[in-house]
């Protein structure tokens, strides 16, 4: 008798874990037995799970995957702006770089200009410097007379150029210059004129 009471009692508690375990996983969705238990979750102020509010609830993994897609989305976004500041940031350079790139152009340019207007006058000096010198050479082979004809005939600056080429031959050969001798053969107020412009700006008036 003791052996079949056991046996009883064991066969409800299985019979009342069986049924509990299938209230549980009915409630979590696992198994469906709600047509059956349904006047037991009524009775404990249950509403069973069905097909329509599993649907409507949101699934843990679509959320999940929505959340990670929504980061991959942010991180593309701050990349771009990114890639659009650095693109922004180099064309500025390059617009920088241009603009300096002109203005070195143009530098170099009046640079050139500069340097090729130098050799020009560095050229019509040397010019000028070799027909003053010619013609002091061909004055000190004539007559006095005659050199002093030639330097009246010409304007104030070109003899006061060929009077100090002569004075640089002459110190040049170590011999005497003929400049002092000529301007004492030209009219006194010419030669005044010339020795006033000699003495008052020593360098060529050109």
């Amino acid at each position: 008798m003791k052996s079949l009471g056991k046996s009883i009692v064991l066969l409800m508690l299985i019979i009342i874990m069986s049924l509990g375990g299938l209230l549980w996983f009915d409630y979590l969705g696992v198994v469906r037995v709600k047509t059956v238990f349904t006047p037991l979750y009524k009775l404990m102020g249950k509403t069973p799970q069905t097909s329509e509010t599993a649907s409507s609830s949101k699934p843990i993994f679509g959320d999940i995957d929505q959340e990670r897609l929504n980061r991959q989305r942010e991180s593309l976004d701050l990349y771009k702006e990114e890639l659009d500041r650095r693109e922004a940031e180099i064309s500025q350079k390059e617009k920088l770089n241009e603009q300096i790139a002109a203005e070195l152009a143009n530098r170099e340019k009046s640079q050139e200009e500069r340097e090729k207007t130098f050799n020009q006058m560095v050229k019509q000096y040397d010019d000028k410097n070799i027909n003053i010198e010619q013609i002091a050479l061909n004055l000190n082979g004539m007559q006095p007379l005659a050199a002093v004809n030639i330097l009246i005939a010409m304007d104030d600056q070109t003899v006061i150029d060929v009077l100090r080429k002569v004075e640089e031959i002459a110190k040049r050969s170590g011999s005497s210059s003929m400049g002092s001798y000529w301007l004492s053969l030209m009219p006194p107020d010419r030669a005044a004129e010339i020795q006033r412009k000699m003495l008052s700006k020593p360098d060529s008036l050109n």
